[in-house]
This record gives structure tokens, sequence and C-alpha cells, in this order.
């Protein structure tokens, strides 16, 4: 976890130092690589610590930390970017990066379940720990393929949505267009932080993982409508701030669901690693397709087929994912016929 950390900070410096094409391919590479792979150890990280009865809410927190470093580190860097240059936003991330670097060295090595941190509780009748269920079984489990279709439908019918409304704001109000959309990352990252919090408490109080992303699939299609309907600067603020109900419902959600398909099995970071997949392809057609529809029918008819999409993702969770709460062996239904908190503000790239 620390290594991958400084690679953040070499990719930072690299590109600081070595502003060329080549240099700042590699970087931007190291950075991918990193943001890849420092989720699923994160959320590993957290369930051999605190185990599935807490994972809960060290997820809500995680997530709230996350959301409220992404808000601070943004404001900072545009501080330090506006007084100083922009090299000293890559100073700043470097500094940042081998800090958490250095908090993850205080934890203690002991305290960490490493097989709990895998998923893998499960013990046979001698009481030895069962070996990590193999991934043909895996992919032939009826819950985790629901929920990762369901996955890249939500993103499917999202990634898209506000670079759309940022190239309308950009023909319709010509020098607006940065202004708002920098107001919509900042201003979303704060309902995040909030949602990631409302969403510990609603799952401490006994609310199922389904009910609640389902609302955060209920969002979409409505700020996909209402985005189809205005270009107005205010008004895509205030739409985007659906966005952060989504996302902070999702990146808590996603996690702890996660947890309970895989909870005996061994598989959990591999899991992970599926959901951050479908993200991408997710996101990937929906920017793909909806580029298409917006070239030869405009930009209301792309965002109402992104509507359409979140609006088949929400019917699809609906009628297919089953609850996730409280299950205590893994799930067997097969498709027939087959210091956490200063570590989450790398958690995932700002939105």
């Amino acid at each position: 976890m620390a290594a991958i950390i400084n690679v953040v900070a070499a990719g930072c410096l690299l590109i600081a130092f070595h502003p060329q094409l080549a240099a700042v391919v590699a970087a931007q590479v190291m950075l991918g690589a990193a943001s890849a792979i420092i989720p699923p150890a994160l959320a590993a990280l957290s369930l051999g610590l605190v185990g599935h009865g807490r994972l809960d809410a060290r997820i809500s927190r995680n997530e709230g930390f996350n959301h409220g470093g992404n808000f601070v580190a943004a404001g900072m860097a545009g501080s330090l970017g506006y007084t100083l240059g922009y090299d000293w936003i890559f100073y700043l991330v470097c500094f940042f990066a081998v800090a958490s670097a250095a908090v993850v060295n205080l934890i203690n090595p002991a305290e960490i379940d490493h097989e709990l941190a895998r998923g893998g509780e499960e013990r046979d009748a001698n009481g030895h720990l069962k070996a990590p269920l193999s991934v043909r079984d895996l992919f032939v489990r009826k819950d985790l393929v629901i929920f990762l279709i369901s996955v890249v439908l939500f993103h499917f019918g999202n990634a898209a949505m506000l670079p759309m409304a940022g190239q309308v704001l950009a023909q319709t109000h010509p020098g607006s267009d940065t202004a708002a959309l920098s107001a919509c990352i900042i201003a979303a990252q704060l309902i995040m932080v909030g949602v990631a919090w409302t969403v510990g408490k609603a799952m401490a109080a006994g609310v199922g993982r389904k009910p609640i992303f389902l609302i955060a699939l209920a969002t979409l299609p409505v700020r996909g409508i209402l985005f189809s309907f205005t270009a107005n600067p205010y008004g895509v603020v205030a739409i985007q701030l659906l966005d952060g109900v989504a996302a902070g419902i999702f990146g808590v959600i996603a996690v702890v669901i996660a947890s309970d398909l895989m909870r005996g099995t061994g598989r959990f970071n591999l899991a992970q690693g599926l959901v951050a997949l479908c993200v991408g392809v997710g996101a990937a057609l929906s920017n793909a397709v909806s580029g298409f529809i917006i070239q030869w029918y405009g930009y209301p008819a792309g965002f109402l087929s992104l509507t359409a999409v979140a609006l088949a993702a929400f019917g699809f969770f609906a009628l297919f994912m089953p609850e996730t709460r409280g299950r205590t062996e893994p799930n067997v239904v097969l498709i027939a016929p087959l210091a956490v908190e200063a570590l989450s503000i790398y958690a995932h790239p700002m939105r």
C-alpha cells in the first residue's frame, strides 16, 4: 500500500520536472495504475482491521474522508496554482502522498487479519480455512453477475452527463463553463461527504443495501431529464448536486455489497477489481454511445438516451438483485445452467 502511494508521488514529480509528452504519458500510466490498486487495497485493509460486523461504518467513514479530502485538496490546489504556479499543484499532491505512505507504516500488521481481508473466513470440519473459491465458480454466481451488470448500467447512464453539460455550457455561455464545472465538482464533493455519512447511519439503523442503491439509481434519470431542458450555469450546478447523491451512495454501497457477496469465498479483492472494471466499461460506453447520439441528434437526445439507460439500470437492479444484508455464508445460487481515514483521500480519483 505504501509503495503504490509513493508511485503517486513519483508520477506527480515526473510531470512537474519533465513536462514533456513522453514523461507526462508515463506519469499518467503510473497514476492510473495507482488509482486502480489503492481503492481495493484500502477496502481490504478496512475489512482485515474491523471485520464484516463493522465494515459498513468503516467504509462510510472512509468515503466521508475521501470526499472531504477531495474538497480540501481542490481548494488548496486552486489557491496554490493561482498564486504560485501550476507546478505547485503537483508538489502538493506529492506531499499528501508521502504523508499517506507514512501513515500506512503506523498500522500494526499484527492487527490485520489477512485471511479476513480477502473475504476468506469459511473453515472446514477440521477448523482449517477453506481454499479460495475458484475463478470459474465465481463467475457463475447469479447475484455477483447481476451486481456487476448493474454497476455497468449505473455508470453507462451516469458518466457522460457532466462532460455533456460542460459542452453545452461552452456553446451557450462561452467563458462560464470552466467556473461552472469547477463549482459542480466542488459542490458535489461536499454533498458526497454528507451522503456517505448518511448511508453509514442508515445501514447501522437496519436499512438494507438494495433500497439504498435504488435511491442512487433513481437520481440518474431525474438528472438526465433536467439536463436535457436547461443550459443555465446555475441550473447545471444545482442539477449536478444529484450526482453527489448518486456517487456518494455508490462509493459506500458498492464495497459493502461486494463484501456481502464474497463473504467466505476468499475473493473479496477480486470482486473489487471486477467492480472497478465494470465502472470503466460503463463509463466508456456512456461517453462513446452518447457521443454518437449527440453528433446526429443533438444534446437533448444524448441526455435522454442516458436517461433511458438509467431507467433500465433501476428496473434491472430492482427486479433481479437480492438483498445482501445479513448474509452469513457465500451465495451458492448459480446462473442456470452455469488509519484508514488518512489514506481515504487517495481512494478514488477526484470527480
